[in-house]
């Protein structure tokens, strides 16, 4: 697969995308991480590696605060500040952009979506509360994205089974069964790793397919 990567300024620091091109895309997916991980999660990876087959360019984010090597997300804010100031990267291309990212990156592209132009929104594994915290919802964040919204939740992510999500014509939500927070599901599980996965992607092809 052919790839590049851009160091890109921002008030925060120098974020960095990489871009994993399409032949001929019709749409961008932009996609951070969360808070912590990089861009190697293997749902990231594995849109990266599937996407750009069926016409949408992807490029995956590390904010600032990863590439300056820190162990700890700064504050919601600085992770804001940092998502648009690569945001004009990401439009340089002048297609429709989906802004996604996988848990603190889901918020960011739900927070930001509507002032940046987002096309959609793609949000992996979205932490819908706190670990034992479901009375400190972060439905508000979601519900408030303002564009086209696709969940991918994993069934027992600590963060917010998928039941456990309001059901308005705001979002669509499809659920990876015995999904953790990472999508990891266990061994005695009757899906393989690869199924999970494969739950992801074409989830998401299929939904893009119905963007373009």
């Amino acid at each position: 697969m052919t790839r590049t990567t851009d160091t890109v300024p921002t008030e925060t620091g120098d974020a960095r995308v990489t871009w994993y091109p399409a032949a001929t895309p019709t749409l961008i997916l932009a996609a951070s991480h969360g808070a912590g991980g990089g861009i190697e999660a293997r749902d990231l990876q594995a849109l990266a590696a599937t996407l750009p087959a069926h016409g949408v360019t992807v490029a995956l984010v590390e904010q600032p605060w990863r590439v300056a090597g820190k162990k700890v997300a700064p504050a919601p804010k600085t992770l804001d500040t940092g998502w648009r100031g690569v945001w004009p990267a990401l439009a340089e291309p002048g297609l429709p952009v989906i802004a996604g990212g996988r848990s603190a990156g889901a918020r960011v592209a739900c927070r930001t979506a509507k002032e940046l132009g987002a096309a959609a929104v793609l949000a992996l594994s979205f932490p819908l509360h706190p670990p034992g915290k479901p009375e400190k919802s972060r439905a508000d964040e979601l519900l408030g994205a303002g564009v086209p919204t696709l969940v991918v939740q994993g069934g027992n992510d600590p963060f917010g089974k998928p039941a456990e999500f309001p059901r308005p014509a705001a979002f669509q939500l499809v659920e990876v069964p015995y999904g953790d927070h990472g999508f990891a599901v266990p061994k005695r599980a009757d899906v393989t790793q690869d199924e999970a996965l494969a739950v992801i992607t074409d989830a998401v092809v299929e939904w893009t397919g119905s963007l373009a």
